[in-house]
């Protein structure tokens, strides 16, 4: 009787943790950039009460008698697979379309691809040109090259006059004195040997993790080339959360969580027979 209340207290907890998952992903379906997460259930430890015996030819083998003792969450995974793109027209907006991730600098020093404290990965191509000519995202961080170093246009003479960035990530642009920038700078490219590996850190980006392994080939790959998403500019990655999905899964976590809640309903009118028993 005790192992019931158990068993449907560790499904309501653990079903819990999956709404939550579930109301971050609807939360974030308008999230430029955003990947959704999935949350995974195993069955726990078992009280073996029989134990398994083989037959010896005049008596038959007997198969184990056990019982679980409840579910808890074995991983919550990400899904690292690409949104649908949108058109906003604005040059500095990139989508890749296809694989990689673009790099960022949070301290406006070069990156290795190592794991660094001020590295950082992100899908979300919403980029600003600041007061000094720092190519940076919405949080300031650095855009780097394929070298990666951060991106700097040349603006102490004049103003930024047009921008231009082609597919395999090379940036031209002008001053408003007139003076022009071909293909000054190649946007540089992360690939990883497990993706959906990468630690979540906040604001649309992501961090290396053991489990992620450092960047594929021990380099920054190119756009366009060699296996590496070629970027659109003028376009967005929205977020790969489908609703209809997400919301599927709200409904059987609910359910679920209810009949584990009717678990412990259950087991606590016996449980009071039981004390009911001698009056």
């Amino acid at each position: 009787m005790i192992r019931s209340l158990f068993s449907g207290a560790s499904g309501m907890k653990n079903h819990q943790i999956r709404m939550d998952v579930i109301g971050n992903n609807v939360a974030n379906v308008n999230t430029t950039g955003f990947k959704g997460s999935r949350t995974n259930f195993q069955d726990i430890l078992y009280q073996t009460v029989r134990y398994p015996s083989a037959g010896d030819g005049t008596v038959g083998g007997v198969n184990p008698s056990q019982v679980g003792l409840g579910v808890m969450v074995s991983s919550i995974t990400n899904n690292t697979g690409e949104g649908a793109p949108q058109t906003t027209g604005r040059s500095l907006d990139l989508y890749i379309n296809g694989n990689g991730w673009f790099v960022l600098s949070t301290d406006g020093n070069m990156v290795d691809g190592t794991g660094q404290t001020n590295e950082a990965y992100t899908r979300e191509g919403i980029f600003y040109i600041d007061n000094v000519g720092n190519l940076v995202n919405s949080s300031g961080y650095n855009l780097c090259d394929v070298d990666g170093n951060p991106i700097t246009l040349e603006v102490s003479s004049s103003g930024v006059a047009t921008i231009n960035i082609e597919k395999d990530g090379y940036i031209s642009y002008s001053l408003l004195d007139g003076t022009e920038y071909e293909d000054a700078f190649q946007i540089g490219l992360a690939m990883f040997p497990n993706q959906d590996g990468l630690e979540r850190d906040g604001l649309n980006i992501y961090r290396i993790s053991p489990t992620s392994g450092e960047v594929s080939g021990g380099a920054y790959g190119t756009p366009n080339s060699g296996g590496y998403g070629s970027i659109n500019s003028g376009f967005l990655e929205m977020s790969n959360v489908d609703l209809t999905d997400e919301f599927v899964n709200m409904i059987t976590t609910q359910r679920g969580y209810q009949a584990n809640a009717r678990t412990v309903t259950t087991s606590d009118q016996i449980l009071e027979e039981l004390l009911n028993i001698k009056r």
